[in-house]
């Protein structure tokens, strides 16, 4: 076996904690080292995760030689920045989603890690599920005949706080970038980049999108009929419906979760997976497949289609009205 890839985490959220206890689950990687500008909430994350090396700011974080790859789990706002920093201290880099405020930041990310020859990829961890992984050799292999629709929807009842993330305008809040990514990414990986674009928006209290319903339309004549909102609990399944079967991905379709295949006939089979943790160790076990491979992007959420969702996430917030 390689060597594991040594991880430094910038940030020290909830999703950050996510992934170093994920990362315990597997060989390929281990977290050496955590960069925070709260020297509190980096020795709370520290202690938690037995991670030896220290940073009290990001600078010295990605400074750190013992640091392969560098996850960025901070707000949105700050991951052009804080991926570039990484990069350009010769680490490797996984970001989290969405990749970026918008579709140009994502180029110069994307543009710089190409230039320096480094990994980098959108930390979609749902792409590497067990179910998402069975799904797509399904659609490689035809099972469904030509897919004609999709349908997702991530929705979340979140309390009307104007400090939380979501909410936040300059912590880059709203229900597209934050949840609605999971939808509008899974359609990415059935149907591609779409031609056509529709959305419908409903501002939150603080301005931000607070519920989103979009259509997206694609050159093969097919649809996809995604919605997300921070204002309640919705069912977050999901479909893919093609001329010869159908698959229905259980709540929550993003997660580590099951789906049902459907034929024309009526005729159904059930798949059902088994899953450590949260899931997000299968995200960080292809990081190292790649780099360890001397691969700078992965096959499986290339780098040119993160581009693109945000391209097309920038499309469905050009729909939004400024509140007044």
């Amino acid at each position: 076996m390689s060597e594991p890839i040594r991880w430094g985490v910038l940030g020290t959220g909830r999703i950050a904690q996510t992934f170093a206890r994920d990362l315990e689950l597997i060989d390929e990687g281990v977290v050496v080292a955590v960069g925070s500008r709260s020297r509190e909430g980096m020795d709370r994350y520290a202690d938690a995760f037995n991670v030896e090396g220290r940073h009290d700011s990001y600078e010295a974080l990605v400074a750190d030689p013992l640091v392969e790859a560098v996850y960025v789990a901070t707000p949105h706002p700050m991951h052009e920045q804080n991926a570039l920093l990484a990069l350009t201290h010769g680490k490797h880099v996984l970001v989290e989603k969405a990749f970026t405020m918008n579709a140009h930041e994502a180029r110069r990310v994307v543009n710089d890690a190409r230039a320096r020859g480094l990994f980098a990829m959108e930390a979609m961890w749902t792409r590497f599920l067990p179910h998402i992984e069975a799904i797509r050799g399904l659609l490689a292999n035809g099972a469904l005949g030509d897919v004609i629709a999709v349908h997702a929807d991530h929705g979340k009842w979140f309390e009307l706080d104007p400090h939380f993330r979501l909410f936040a305008p300059e912590l880059g809040g709203g229900a597209v970038l934050d949840l609605g990514v999971y939808p509008i990414s899974f359609a990415s990986m059935v149907l591609g980049r779409p031609s056509t674009v529709v959305a419908t928006i409903t501002p939150s209290f603080t301005g931000v999108d607070g519920q989103t319903s979009m259509v997206f339309g694609y050159e093969s004549g097919a649809h996809a009929v995604l919605t997300c909102t921070s204002l309640a609990r919705s069912a977050t399944r999901a479909s893919i419906v093609g001329t010869d079967a159908r698959i229905d991905v259980d709540g929550d379709f993003y997660a580590p979760t099951s789906f049902t295949l459907t034929r024309r006939s009526g005729e159904s089979t059930r798949h059902e997976f088994s899953t450590q943790g949260r899931g997000l160790q299968y995200q960080a076990a292809e990081v190292a497949r790649c780099i360890r491979s001397g691969l700078i992007e992965s096959p499986a959420m290339p780098l040119d289609e993160s581009v693109a969702i945000m391209e097309t996430m920038d499309r469905v917030l050009a729909y939004q009205v400024p509140v007044p």
